[in-house]
């Protein structure tokens, strides 16, 4: 075998382009379930419009879905998700800003009382954010590229986290979430509308973290700048529950 033979990319199995076959069974099942149980709250929601009290600016990632994590039915919550759950600066300028342009959304049109940013465990984009600092010669994304580019947001954070010397990769990932999350908050307030409806008490800003490994929910005071467990003992009563 030749090392072209050896180092050749493994033949990807071509995908069809009809509707995947999932989407319809979940679908169908929404139908005979959620749908069949709550018509008169989509008629009502597609008449009235939404009204949703809280946004929240959650990451992409498939694990961690807001609508799950807190049960929220159809109108309940304002979701935008993007890549390790990071909000921008206010920054007016001829860029693509979907971010931006949902909060403005969220926060003028829909007049939503909470904005909650949700990080969550074994980001990857942060832990991206972090490789590339590690071993700038290897970086899978250069600056250049979207998802390089969208995660130096993530690089004040990063230099008031002090990492260290003998600290695991996985470790520092973490606290750097937590961190992200506080500037992500701060950013948020750098919008005029956010910073002014704050002051008067119309709308409040909150950071959470979610495990993906144990289902344990943190949220951060403001206070003190520490995130503690919410519902703890319901969340340990949860565990100890059998599975079936």
């Amino acid at each position: 075998m030749t090392d072209t033979q050896v180092n050749a990319p493994a033949r990807r199995t071509p995908v069809s382009t009809d509707f995947p076959d999932r989407l319809i069974r979940g679908y169908e099942a929404f139908l005979g379930g959620r749908f069949s149980a709550e018509q008169q709250r989509y008629r009502a929601l597609s008449e009235m419009g939404q009204k949703p009290r809280t946004m929240v600016i959650g990451c992409c990632d498939s694990r961690v879905s807001p609508e799950v994590i807190f049960d929220a039915g159809p109108g309940e919550l304002f979701v935008v998700r993007n890549v390790a759950n990071l909000a921008p600066p206010y920054a007016p300028n001829n860029d693509y800003h979907g971010t931006s342009a949902a909060l403005e959304f969220a926060v003028m049109a829909l007049r939503v009382e909470h904005i909650v940013v949700l990080g969550h465990g074994q980001c990857g984009g942060v832990r991206a954010y972090v490789e590339n600092e590690h071993d700038p010669y290897m970086r899978p994304l250069s600056p250049g590229d979207f998802i390089g580019k969208w995660i130096r947001l993530i690089q004040p954070a990063h230099e008031l986290t002090i990492e260290g010397s003998n600290e695991d990769i996985g470790a520092y990932v973490e606290r750097l979430a937590h961190e992200s999350i506080k500037q992500s908050l701060a950013n948020l307030r750098t919008f005029p509308c956010v910073k002014t409806l704050e002051e008067r008490g119309l709308l409040a800003l909150h950071g959470a973290y979610f495990s993906v490994m144990d289902g344990r929910l943190l949220t951060l005071d403001p206070a003190t700048g520490v995130f503690g467990a919410v519902s703890a003992d319901v969340h340990v009563g949860a565990l100890s529950e059998p599975r079936f």
